[in-house]
């Protein structure tokens, strides 16, 4: 079966965001974001501030597409990055559902705590669920600053993880979902507190 019929580089609008697909001419936006050690102390690859591991970071985000630019549509600056990854078919997934995985995400922490996360993850999930059964979201077990932002926004913590290795240590990733049926009944689809 070939894989669900997603664009993975769409133009998404919200109220205050905007995400469109990454563009070369993103990187010295995105670096001066990306320069900020803050950023990835939770993250397993911490050293992502530095500029040549952020270059290859966003020359993969270009090569593999899926890649979108977030911007605040009020100050017309981008804010951050975000990616669909992993379109797989649901012959392809061990829970016999389509899926694709959101991640490599990061904002200015100046966005942190005020609301971008979940607009920003309220448009790309709404827009892959249209054409996937769930959507994954892998995060390091040691990343609560992201665990607790996917938790805010309804996914679920599966029994899956995924064992990698960096640096020659070894990187434990928890997976979180969400589905269809999450998405319409979970927090993403109410207003604001």
């Amino acid at each position: 079966m070939s894989p669900p019929d997603l664009d993975r580089q769409p133009l998404l609008e919200g109220e205050r965001y905007l995400l469109r697909p990454l563009q070369g001419e993103d990187w010295s936006a995105l670096y001066a974001i990306a320069s900020d050690p803050a950023v990835w102390e939770q993250h397993p690859m911490q050293d992502r501030w530095r500029e040549d591991v952020f270059r290859a970071f966003f020359d993969d985000a270009l090569a593999k597409g899926g890649a979108l630019a977030i911007i605040d549509k009020d100050r017309g600056e981008i804010i951050g990055s975000s990616r669909f990854q992993a379109l797989k078919s649901a012959e392809d997934d061990e829970e016999e559902q389509s899926s694709v995985e959101i991640g490599w995400t990061f904002i200015a922490p100046r966005y942190w705590g005020k609301g971008a996360n979940r607009e920003i993850k309220r448009l790309m999930v709404g827009h892959a669920l249209q054409a996937v059964e769930r959507v994954d979201f892998r995060v390091g077990e040691a990343n609560w600053r992201s665990r607790l932002a996917l938790e805010k926004i309804g996914a679920q913590q599966t029994r899956r993880t995924d064992l990698s290795k960096y640096q020659r240590k070894r990187v434990l990733h928890l997976v979180y979902a969400i589905t269809r049926d999450d998405f319409a009944n979970g927090p993403l689809t109410r207003p604001l507190a």
